[in-house]
């Protein structure tokens, strides 16, 4: 018995991937929220002949706390999404306090859950949830999850493209490290489980991993003030779901890259930080998942010239959009007091 919850579900990447996580066989219950809109979702929803109970709430008469009870993972996409112009500061001022509204509801209601944030900028958004659990005193870092998975999905289908055989999209495999926003987006290419042609130029191979790091621009601007990526979001984080709900039902060897607290596996974390030259709080890698959330990070192995350089530009970025995150939930608590 699997109890999943999306909140945010009314929204462009919620009702998407609340259809894919309906269609999922391992979830017999389906929880629903979002300020509007919910019930008529789960309404819909409901006449899909697959296990699942649908429910919807809303945010009278506790519909957070309800829809929370019982749930054994917890996905995030709320938040306004992305529109043109829009810088990744103007995302986090508002989708921040959000986020840290739903994060308060799950530590009270469902700290044992597994949680899966979509929120943008995830970089950030991460860290809100894991400081507002400390507070309520039910952090475990093994079981919060940044959603990273999108950008490995464009990486195995721009590769694919590249070969010239989109036929093998689902079976190409690039490890992303790093985070999920722009040039904290790492994509190891040298690492591809079907390498890249060696006739490719240096210029080509610079365009690939720049269309990876801000694939989100692309759709944003083809969308033309319309919205931003909405349904390959949804797909990424429905299959990321799958992987944390196949994993905690005991299936072993499940290896996914995510962007997770480095607390979730100590030896894994002094790996990776002998790796990046210096101590990171948050950072995405592969992680092998098991019925407890992270079981193992892995280092990033070895990387060329090209990849370590990228690495490195990343970490600055990091390490100021985790001091944000931090940052905005420390300030939040002092103007209460």
């Amino acid at each position: 018995m699997v109890k999943a919850v999306v909140l945010g579900a009314a929204g462009g990447i919620g009702q998407p991937l609340a259809l894919l996580l309906k269609a999922n066989p391992l979830v017999t219950e389906l929880g629903l929220y979002d300020i509007v809109n919910t019930p008529g979702v789960a309404a819909d929803l409901s006449h899909i002949a697959t296990p699942a109970k649908v429910q919807g709430f809303l945010p009278p008469d506790d519909g957070l706390k309800k829809v929370l009870t019982g749930a054994d993972i917890v996905v995030i996409p709320a938040g306004v999404p992305r529109k043109p112009g829009m810088t990744r500061d103007d995302l986090f001022k508002i989708n921040a306090g959000i986020v840290k509204g739903l994060a308060t509801g799950i530590a009270t209601t469902a700290p044992k859950a597994f949680v899966l944030v979509i929120s943008n900028p995830v970089n950030s958004t991460v860290p809100i949830v894991a400081e507002t659990f400390k507070k309520h005193g039910v952090f475990d870092p093994k079981r919060l999850f940044g959603v990273t998975t999108l950008d490995v999905v464009r990486a195995s289908t721009f590769v694919s493209e590249i070969i010239g055989d989109l036929s093998l999209a689902p079976k190409v495999v690039v490890p992303v490290v790093g985070g999920h926003s722009g040039v904290t987006i790492v994509p190891l290419l040298s690492q591809s489980s079907h390498p890249l042609p060696s006739s490719l130029s240096e210029d080509s191979h610079a365009a690939l991993v720049h269309r990876i790091q801000f694939g989100g621009d692309e759709v944003v601007k083809a969308k033309d003030g319309a919205g931003s990526a909405t349904l390959s979001m949804a797909y990424a984080g429905a299959e990321f779901a799958a992987k944390v709900i196949r994993a905690i039902q005991g299936e072993k060897g499940i290896v996914a890259p995510s962007y997770v607290s480095l607390e979730s596996d100590a030896e894994g974390a002094a790996a990776l930080t002998k790796e990046l030259g210096q101590e990171l709080a948050y950072f995405s890698s592969n992680v092998e998942l098991g019925v407890d959330g992270v079981a193992k990070l892995h280092p990033l192995g070895k990387l060329t010239e090209g990849e370590q350089a990228l690495v490195k530009a990343a970490i600055p970025e990091l390490v100021k959009n985790i001091e944000t995150g931090v940052k905005f939930v420390a300030d939040s608590y002092k103007a209460t007091l």
